[in-house]
């Protein structure tokens, strides 16, 4: 049997494990394209140059080997997400086209064609320019509402505004960094040629929203030949203030009946978009007191943040579904054949900045691990390291460390988590007082 090969964009270690474990992983051999550093450790995103690297590096492939290139595929958002229908044109592999793509990824691309196919369940919107004095006085919305880039990551520079002042403070923020984002993403909205309505939202541009609210979850699944498959959906679960992200927990204990209306959100705003050949994820809230479903967004991959759990669940990651349909190969997705009947990775936050000043030691992790199985820990911080340095945080709190959690029920792993938080010591100091603290979230 002649394996295939899969070229993944920004491969990662923890990611290759994840791959290698998946259903049919023995006929495939998987080949990393850019570093984990090039593209997920830096707000420098050359995307012009990153794309021809990628290029050069399966065309030397080709070369040196005279091997098939069977996919190219990826996991994650900004920049990996739109660089990967350029990168497969060039060489004829399967993926979603550049602009339905784009209908999904540019936010205000993306609610003129919602509002055009499911206008019911969006929430009223604008573009601004957060350059432009006036701004302020041509958003047509009532506070509060919500300002991010049209294209963001992470929740990258994303606010809640509650009144006139709380927008003339995020703005400068706004405009001191929404390039590093812009500046490539316009690169590569150059590539199409964008219709009138679209084509006045420059790169730099910014969406207000009105307020959308509920039980927030994620829904995902997969577009193959025009076929669109739910293959899971996930609860979103944010901390008091109702912004930062406490944990993501699978299965979604959202009542039956609402999960499949928010299916058939999914396929008629799918469908009504012309995207195929991809994986996708899309975030709804349902507001139970007026049964009311709302659509936040649109991402045109799975959710890496989803890997580790629904592996724990269902016995496989998400991630070969991203290697099937990239293959053109119809995902056989398990179901509820994993070790646990409930996963979740949780958010350890802090909510202030501060310096760090230790973090747990690689033995103290494993301790962990072993004592509380089904637990996989991964420190987002080192020592030395200011809190504010973190890349693509929510504007409010910091997320020092990720906690991938199998048990029982939402109990246990709530149980497991302080447990874990009792046994893992991350000692940061507040900048503003100088004064030592061991942070427990």
């Amino acid at each position: 049997m002649i394996n295939k090969n899969v070229f993944v964009v920004g491969l990662d270690d923890a990611n290759r494990r994840l791959l290698e474990r998946t259903p049919h992983a023995s006929e495939y051999i998987f080949h990393g394209l850019l570093s984990h550093a090039d593209l997920f450790e830096t707000y420098d995103f050359p995307i012009a140059d990153m794309i021809r690297r990628s290029i050069e590096q399966i065309r030397e492939f080709q070369k040196r080997t005279s091997q098939s290139v069977d996919a190219i595929c990826g996991y994650n958002d900004f920049p990996v997400s739109t660089m990967l229908p350029i990168i497969c044109r060039e060489f004829g592999t399967r993926s979603p086209s550049l602009e339905s793509l784009m209908k999904c990824e540019h936010k205000y691309w993306s609610r003129v064609e919602q509002q055009k196919s499911i206008p019911e369940h969006i929430p009223p919107f604008t573009a601004f320019d957060p350059f432009d004095e006036n701004a302020l006085d041509k958003i047509q919305l009532d506070y509060p509402f919500w300002i991010k880039p049209i294209k963001s990551s992470g929740s990258f520079l994303g606010f809640r505004i509650e009144n006139e002042n709380e927008f003339l403070e995020a703005v400068p923020l706004i405009r001191e960094q929404i390039g590093l984002i812009s500046d490539p993403f316009g690169y590569v909205l150059e590539q199409l040629q964008l219709p009138a309505e679209i084509r006045w939202v420059q790169p730099h541009y910014c969406m207000a929203e009105g307020i959308i609210g509920g039980r927030q979850c994620t829904l995902e699944g997969y577009v193959l030949n025009g076929w669109i498959e739910s293959t899971g959906i996930v609860d979103s679960i944010r901390y008091e203030n109702g912004i930062s992200f406490f944990r993501y927990e699978y299965p979604s204990s959202l009542p039956y009946k609402i999960q499949e209306r928010m299916i058939r959100i999914t396929e008629k705003i799918l469908s009504s978009i012309g995207f195929d050949n991809s994986a996708f994820n899309i975030e709804y809230y349902w507001d139970r007191g007026r049964d009311k479903i709302w659509l936040l967004e649109i991402n045109t991959r799975v959710s890496e943040s989803h890997s580790d759990i629904f592996e724990k669940v269902d016995g496989a990651s998400n991630q070969s579904i991203t290697v099937d349909v990239a293959l053109g190969r119809d995902p056989e997705f398990p179901y509820q054949k994993g070790e646990f009947p409930r996963a979740a990775k949780f958010f350890w936050r802090v909510f202030e900045n501060g310096v760090v000043k230790a973090v747990p030691t690689e033995e103290e992790i494993q301790r962990v691990e072993r004592e509380i199985p089904g637990t996989v820990i991964r420190p987002q911080v080192s020592p030395g390291m200011r809190l504010n340095e973190l890349l693509e945080q929510d504007s409010y709190s910091y997320a020092i460390c990720y906690l991938f959690i199998g048990g029982e029920d939402q109990k246990d792993l709530l149980d497991k988590y302080i447990r874990c938080q009792e046994m893992l010591t991350f000692e940061i100091e507040p900048i503003e007082t100088g004064e030592l603290s061991e942070n427990k979230a």
